[in-house]
């Protein structure tokens, strides 16, 4: 029966959602809350890469310092192709096979090469005879002249028994056994890199097109139009390098003979020959390397002419650095002086001597190669940028001239 109020009408019926509240789900204790909280599911894909890219970044960088050696050999192998590029490629126009003229070519260098080594040594061992037979001359001579000087007593008996029960002669003697084979190793190791560089520089000029038409086939015609252009000017900038040093190598030569020459030093053609080469195609090293032998020569003859050699060789050096080799560098490979200095100093920190010796070319083929794609503007006449700060152009000594004669 439906219930009734006071005056006896039927209550309407009320809904169980207006009398009873709604049920209320259990709040989490304290320090439980997230405990339900599920896991993102793109973080453990996320630590998964990141764990491989560092993976792959250490493996990385462990392979391209195990590899670093082998990359500068083909660093230089690839400018050395570069060097020979024209000569192979003028002999392949006139139909021979491009494999036989880049062999030709390595054949002529390697002949001209071993004979001036065998020269060079032959030269060498004769005159390291003559200073060991005329050793104690030498020592008389020294010794009468440290009496004469600073009235001493010396004589070369006591100087021979004191240079033999030395304990210095025998620990450079002990040393220089021991070290045999380190030289060896070394000796062997860098008759390896040569061979090496001259394995790869063979097959990058002998297969110069093919490499090439490689390359192109992985680009758009557009690109391949870039890359064919800058081998161009590569070939033409390392040619220009090379004939740059060959003409340093040519006037310290003779600067060098002529010294030597003067002095009555022997063998003072080879020497200068020795000179000019080493100290230009051995970057860094090459001028100290270049020197101490016509020194070890002069010192034969007269210990003061090693001090006159010593001497030469310094100022030389500084007048090549600062004066010689930025014009000819700039004539030839078509650089500002300061940026040449530049670049071999950028080059040796970043890559030693081989970066001594590749930075001009390299910097000289990335200015040509960008030099096309940078935009340029006429220069405003603007005193400021003619040099000077006069409201127009310097009078001439013929303007001056006529004015002063109107003036009259």
């Amino acid at each position: 029966m439906a219930p009734t109020d006071e005056t006896g009408q039927t209550a309407p019926h009320a809904s169980p959602s207006a009398t009873t509240p709604p049920p209320r789900s259990p709040e989490p204790a304290e320090g439980v809350a997230g405990a339900g909280a599920r896991m993102p599911r793109w973080l453990p894909r996320a630590m998964v890469l990141a764990i491989g890219l560092v993976a792959a970044f250490q493996l990385g960088s462990w392979a391209f310092h195990q590899l670093t050696g082998l990359l500068l050999n083909a660093l230089i192998a690839f400018f050395l192709a570069l060097a020979i590029e024209p000569a192979v490629s003028r002999m392949a126009a006139r139909g021979m096979r491009r494999g036989l003229a880049t062999f030709l070519v390595f054949l002529g260098l390697t002949i001209a090469s071993a004979g001036f080594v065998i020269l060079l040594g032959s030269m060498l061992a004769g005159q390291i005879i003559k200073m060991v037979e005329g050793f104690p001359e030498y020592l008389d001579s020294v010794i009468n002249w440290v009496n004469s000087t600073f009235h001493t007593e010396l004589r070369r008996v006591d100087v021979q028994e004191g240079l033999l029960h030395s304990d210095w002669l025998r620990t450079y003697a002990q040393n220089s056994a021991a070290g045999v084979l380190d030289v060896s190793a070394q000796v062997l190791g860098g008759l390896f890199r040569l061979l090496t560089i001259a394995l790869f520089s063979f097959y990058f000029a002998a297969d110069g097109p093919r490499l090439r038409r490689t390359i192109c086939s992985l680009l758009p015609p557009a690109r391949q139009a870039e890359v064919l252009r800058a081998w161009e000017i590569a070939v033409d900038k390392t040619g220009g390098y090379l004939y740059s040093r060959g003409l340093m190598a040519l006037v310290s030569g003779i600067a060098h003979y002529v010294l030597l020459q003067a002095l009555g030093v022997p063998y003072a053609l080879v020497l200068g020959v020795w000179v000019g080469l080493v100290s230009q195609f051995i970057p860094t090293i090459g001028t100290y390397l270049a020197g101490a032998l016509p020194m070890l020569i002069a010192f034969t003859v007269d210990p003061w002419y090693a001090v006159w050699v010593l001497v030469f060789v310094v100022v030389y050096q500084q007048f090549e650095n600062y004066m010689l080799q930025p014009k000819l560098t700039a004539r030839t490979v078509d650089i500002h002086p300061a940026v040449a200095f530049g670049s071999v100093i950028a080059g040796t920190a970043l890559l030693g001597a081989v970066g001594a010796l590749i930075a001009i070319p390299a910097v000289a083929t990335l200015q040509a190669f960008l030099g096309a794609y940078v935009k340029r503007y006429a220069v405003m006449d603007d005193p400021r940028v003619q040099g000077h700060r006069g409201r127009g152009p310097v009078p001439g000594l013929l303007d001056r001239a006529r004015r002063m004669w109107r003036a009259r």
